[in-house]
């Protein structure tokens, strides 16, 4: 794996750790200046579901952070192409269903770093 490839991988796991906090624990207060269409009396209802939210970011940022730490090179490439297809897939979905800017955020980082991955495996 190319350092370009480690780098965004980490850059992802801590937007990924980010999203975790927010979710987890600023949804009531963050959330609201973040959220701004969000009719503001749905905050508290949804905390625990934010929370959920929150605690998938979290294994996608485990899983992402697990590789570094994977020394056989097929392992660390498949696990890394795994979760990085998982936050891929969760912000394509995102996209579609909630905000038009988790494309750029989740979604296409994510992109990318498939892109590397392969084009290093493949070459």
């Amino acid at each position: 794996m190319t350092l370009v490839t480690t780098i965004l991988i980490g850059i992802i796991a801590c937007i990924h750790l980010y999203i975790m906090y927010f979710e987890m624990f600023a949804w009531t207060t963050r959330g609201r200046k973040v959220f701004r269409n969000f009719p503001k009396d749905l905050f508290e209802p949804t905390k625990a579901m934010a929370a959920n939210q929150g605690l998938y970011n979290g294994f996608l940022a485990a899983g992402l952070i697990w590789t570094f730490f994977i020394e056989n090179l097929a392992w660390k490439f498949n696990v890394s192409l795994f979760f990085l297809c998982c936050v891929a897939v969760a912000g394509i979905y995102g996209t579609l269903t909630a905000s038009k800017k988790i494309f750029g955020v989740q979604a296409l980082p994510a992109l990318i770093a498939i892109g590397l991955l392969l084009l290093n495996n493949y070459l």
